[in-house]
């Protein structure tokens, strides 16, 4: 006996009619004769019996009724109550600067969507300092890009937390589009070799973090020395420093991200070495460490920024994370 034969049936006594019945159920009216026929074989009973205005139950039929009807509000309060019992807790997640201006918003509001009781704690910092907040069980997951680091743990024995590649950016020279900012009007080409970025005034972040690590690696492959004037490890300060013309950097396109005006007040070109892109891990504690609520985060953090890819909300990125983050 299954739910569907009570449903159908109750509907059927509700209309008085079969024809009615399969109409409303959007079933074809033999499906619908054929299970009560079933249904009646199972209980070695008539159910139903026809009059001349359609059918109506026998007292067999009027006392399964009853109980049909009991045991389908039975069935809708499980539902609600499993419904209603939903995921909650609390979940720390940490992003770097340029990942938070794209997917900080999009993660927040589709965790509020899906999961509402579930108390989200977003922490913005460096590459770097997420990585140490992370090691210290600060945070349950982030977005790193150390890829020594990545390279390291990818040949060690055991693992202090799991990681997942999510996607590649490439990265771009960003300098002031005009103004003081940029004096002599210099404009930039669609594409740079990093060989072409010798002599170039840079303004990078220090070395333990990400970004960094990846450009010396670029910079060390093509045997360049690069012109750091500025180390700033904020980059709200680096694009600050970009803007008034002390220099230039080097990030994805997401370091422009805050700026609603960006086209108005940067140019930047892509580079085009193979070294020159930053590959964006999804790291967490292993899964035994992670609450439910974490595991589900980790989930909805892969599909917000496969969205944002896709729908070219997040340029100058490719998706590699399809076969990698848990679902």
């Amino acid at each position: 006996m299954e739910l569907r034969q009570l449903r159908y049936f109750v509907r059927i006594v509700e209309l008085g009619s079969m024809s009615r019945a399969a109409l409303d159920l959007d079933v074809v009216q033999s499906a619908l004769s054929q299970q009560v026929t079933r249904l009646e074989g199972e209980l070695a009973t008539r159910l139903l019996q026809r009059t001349p205005r359609g059918v109506a139950p026998t007292e067999a039929g009027l006392a399964f009724f009853r109980e049909a009807q009991l045991t389908l509000r039975h069935a809708d309060q499980a539902v609600r109550a499993a419904q209603q019992a939903r995921l909650s807790g609390s979940v720390t997640v940490g992003l770097a600067p340029t990942t938070s201006s794209v997917l900080g918003l999009p993660l927040m509001q589709a965790m509020r969507t899906r999961y509402p009781d579930v108390r989200l704690h977003m922490v913005e910092g460096m590459s770097g300092h997420l990585t140490a907040m992370l090691n210290a069980r600060e945070l349950d997951l982030a977005v790193l890009f150390d890829t020594r680091l990545h390279q390291a743990r990818q040949g060690a024995g055991t693992r202090r937390w799991e990681m997942a590649p999510l996607l590649e950016e490439a990265l771009f020279l960003i300098c002031a589009r005009q103004g003081p900012g940029n004096p002599g009007g210099r404009r930039l080409p669609e594409t740079l070799a990093v060989a072409e970025l010798v002599g170039e005034p840079l303004i990078l972040p220090t070395g333990p973090h990400g970004l960094r690590s990846t450009l010396d690696t670029a910079f060390a492959r093509d045997r360049v020395a690069p012109h750091v004037v500025l180390e700033v490890d904020s980059l709200a300060m680096v694009m600050a420093a970009v803007d008034a013309g002390l220099g230039a950097t080097v990030q994805p396109w997401a370091a422009m991200g805050r700026y609603p005006d960006a086209a108005e007040r940067f140019q930047c070109a892509r580079l085009t070495d193979a070294p020159a892109r930053r590959v964006n891990l999804l790291c967490s504690l292993p899964d035994e460490e992670l609450s439910p609520a974490a595991l589900a985060t980790r989930v909805v953090m892969a599909d917000c920024a496969r969205e944002l890819v896709a729908s070219g909300q997040w340029p100058g990125t490719a998706w590699i994370g399809e076969k990698a983050i848990p679902s």
